[in-house]
């Protein structure tokens, strides 16, 4: 299975980084070791002295998928989660100064926390008018509507499908809003889907 992350989803995360909007959609893969599942706690890598959190809605590919037209792209979902696109903001700014890739910035290991998943259905909900937030040790850091990506998640969908096939049990992180900032030993996280709590994870 892959992991294929959205980046500058959302306009005021864009800003708040002081980044340009994206001519088209922004993607790269983390690879599986990087999940954490189960609220297991997160340990701080010892080689990078600035590590991010990102709360992101997380989308499952239900079945294999190439080419796919935005119009049908709601046919290869029925799954939602919650998950945290844990970044080494130092090592990622190095990487984009010299223009290299930002591989090593996000796809270490346990860099993506995730939830269980729940299915729209369930959720009684469109999956673009979806609410969720993140808090820090009590405190809301993060908190978004789907409404406000810069691209939809059919939009999402249709344009990976062009360059690599979708596969059944393929994740999809759809992008963070603003409010993301640096972790620290004693931390807690605690990530909110339509208010419900699905995810914790403590930082270690």
């Amino acid at each position: 299975m892959k992991i294929i992350c959205v980046g500058r989803n959302y306009i005021e995360h864009i800003k708040e980084l002081g980044n340009e909007k994206p001519e088209s959609i922004v993607f790269f893969l983390k690879p599986d070791t990087a999940l954490v599942k189960d609220n297991e706690d997160f340990y701080l890598p010892d080689f990078s002295h600035n590590v991010s959190f990102e709360c992101e809605l997380v989308v499952k590919i239900n079945k294999v998928g190439k080419c796919i037209p935005k119009n049908y792209a709601k046919n290869y979902y029925d799954q939602v989660a919650l998950g945290l696109d844990i970044t080494l903001r130092d090592i990622q700014q190095k990487a984009k100064e010299k223009g290299l890739p930002w591989t090593l910035a996000k796809g270490f290991d346990y860099s993506a926390p995730i939830s269980d998943f729940f299915s729209l259905k369930e959720l009684n909900k469109d999956i673009q008018n979806i609410n969720f937030s993140l808090s820090k040790n009590g405190e809301t850091v993060q908190e978004t509507n789907t409404s406000l990506m810069i691209n939809s998640v059919d939009e999402i969908i249709s344009y990976i499908s062009k360059f690599m096939t979708l596969k059944t049990g393929d994740y999809i992180f759809t992008g963070t809003p603003k409010g993301v900032g640096q972790m620290q030993e004693g931390d807690v996280f605690t990530a909110y889907l339509e208010g419900k709590q699905v995810l914790k994870t403590c930082v270690k």
